[in-house]
């Protein structure tokens, strides 16, 4: 039971660990935030498979997300503001922002792909 327990607290060592390394700064905000979108500096690209406005939640299969050193997959994020929402629907290409507050991974910035 210890090992177990002791292997479980190593592992979330770890990956709150990971968290550490994103750099300060590492997400460009908009001038005026929490509205409207915002400016995507090394931004990672995905595709909507779900929208929960109601938990503001999105479902993305993202490819890597290089600011926090993570592997494309498929995962579900808080969005800091349901206006980046707007006019997305399942199967849409986005290229979006993501950053770690308060322990969550919160979508920051998000924007259509027009270009695929």
């Amino acid at each position: 039971m210890k090992n177990i327990l002791m292997k479980k607290l190593s592992v979330i060592t770890i990956f709150l660990s990971l968290f550490a390394l994103v750099p300060p700064g590492a997400i460009a905000q908009s001038a005026t935030p929490g509205v409207g979108k915002t400016a995507l500096q090394d931004p990672a690209e995905g595709e909507v498979r779900k929208i929960d406005r109601d938990a503001k939640k999105i479902t993305l299969k993202h490819g890597p997300i290089n600011n926090l050193r993570m592997p494309g997959m498929t995962m579900v994020f808080l969005v800091k503001d349901l206006n980046l929402l707007d006019g997305l629907a399942a199967g849409d290409k986005v290229m979006f922002a993501v950053e770690v507050q308060q322990g969550a991974m919160v979508i920051t910035g998000l924007e259509k792909n027009t270009t695929k």
